[in-house]
């Protein structure tokens, strides 16, 4: 069968689906990634058929960082980002996933890519939705926390009756407007906001991470399945630069700091403040830089800087992992069985870092009180308390015998072949 996998942004983002197509690949389908031109080098790479989806957005590398830094601001990147840059080109990618889904026998939708919705509804092509984080459900049973006003979750107190209208109120403020107006113009009826219910499918929607991290609320869509996190480790081929490997080699573990690969852009102080912390707890260190641009001014004996290294060679050889709380990197930091610090940025990043903490492996720090004494101080819970490191190892191995890509898969043939639709047409019949 031919399967479209339509996503955007982030390597966060397109890494899980990459994992999924191959694990559909394997079996014998024939999976196409949808998305941004900037992808195609790296999907294609990696074996996997590539689609181009409009927007194309430049990286920072070849543009500069004026635009990730309006997306990554914490209070107005995420309307930004969807009321600048999504939205408006709805048109323009339902054009270029239209072409994409000739032929094909299935769609796989990405939350923050409203044309395939829209496609499926209009053209009838069998059709999946996915999120990668529990955000992405905006439960009052399990209320978001914002990147601002982190206070909001003490309404949760009160009952999911109080926080489902606070809730309400949010997403009203959330218009959608080219999308909706796109909507009617294909003669599609309203199945609600692109943003919130309106991104899933009526007959399976995917939660891409594992049960330990988020579990079923009971305002969750019906047909929702959890498969596990859907791990990629990227390029296996990629050598480890020597110098990395005597280093790990020659010490004890080091505390990794990274930012992923969005926040890594709006890096500021982030590594010199890492480096002063490390410093002053007396420990090694590895700081994923992503870029030269990051690169500190003097690294001091027992630190080392590197662009890039696999999270699944790297991440596990550490003491502890300080990141953004993306949720590919948040992954990582679970599965590597080490306690992490999330310092978060923006979008989905703190209430990720308050479900890691509520696993029991994490503590969070927020961006605008990262300085080297709270890091230090942090960090060195995190190390003296032996309750962080053994519940970081148990959950690691717990996720080792998790296969987030073949559950997923299980699921997609289910719809593919039709059984599960005709499950679903036998527990209403009987009224189960």
């Amino acid at each position: 069968m031919r399967v479209i996998l339509n996503t955007f942004r982030s390597f966060g983002d397109i890494h899980p689906y990459m994992a999924i197509a191959l694990e559909l690949q394997r079996r014998g389908h024939t999976p196409v990634i949808a998305t941004m031109e900037g992808y195609r080098e790296i999907i294609e790479g990696a074996g996997l058929q590539f689609a181009p989806v409009r927007p194309d957005v430049a990286t920072p590398k070849e543009q500069g960082t004026e635009l990730v830094e309006k997306i990554m601001e914490p209070k107005t990147g995420p309307r930004f980002l969807t009321e600048e840059l999504i939205f408006p080109a709805v048109r323009d990618s339902y054009a270029d996933l239209l072409k994409a889904v000739e032929g094909a026998d299935l769609l796989i939708t990405h939350p923050a890519a409203p044309a395939g919705p829209l496609l499926a509804r209009k053209t009838g092509i069998p059709w999946i939705s996915t999120v990668l984080a529990p955000l992405s459900f905006f439960s009052s049973y399990d209320p978001p926390v914002p990147p601002y006003w982190q206070w909001t979750r003490k309404l949760s107190l009160l009952g999911p009756g109080v926080m489902g209208f606070f809730l309400g109120v949010m997403k009203n403020t959330y218009k959608a407007k080219a999308v909706t107006t796109f909507r009617d113009e294909l003669g599609l009826e309203n199945t609600g906001n692109p943003m919130f219910e309106g991104q899933h499918s009526p007959t399976l929607v995917l939660a891409l991470f594992s049960e330990l991290f988020g579990q079923r609320q009971p305002d969750w869509p019906t047909q929702t399945e959890i498969t596990g996190f859907c791990f990629y480790g990227g390029n296996h081929d990629v050598e480890i630069p020597i110098e990395l490997t005597r280093f790990l080699d020659n010490g004890a573990p080091p505390i990794v700091f990274t930012l992923g690969s969005s926040a890594v852009w709006v890096a500021r102080d982030f590594y010199e403040e890492s480096i002063r912390a490390a410093k002053r707890l007396g420990r090694r260190a590895v700081l994923l830089i992503g870029d030269e641009r990051n690169l500190p001014r003097a690294l001091p004996e027992g630190i080392i800087a590197l662009d890039y290294v696999p999270y699944q060679t790297l991440l596990p050889k550490a003491c502890a992992v300080v990141h953004h709380g993306g949720v590919g990197t948040t992954s990582h930091g679970l599965l590597a069985g080490v306690p992490t610090l999330i310092v978060p940025f923006a979008f989905d990043q703190s209430d990720n870092a308050e479900h890691a903490r509520k696993v029991g492996t994490s503590r969070t720090l927020y961006r605008d009180k990262y300085v080297a004494t709270r890091v230090a101080s942090e960090l060195d819970e995190l190390l003296r308390q032996p309750a962080y490191a053994r519940r970081a190892m148990e959950v690691g191995q717990r996720l080792k015998q998790e296969n987030g890509p073949a559950r997923a898969a299980d699921l997609i043939e289910e719809v593919l072949s039709g059984t599960r639709n005709r499950t679903e047409e036998a527990v209403y019949a009987t009224g189960d």
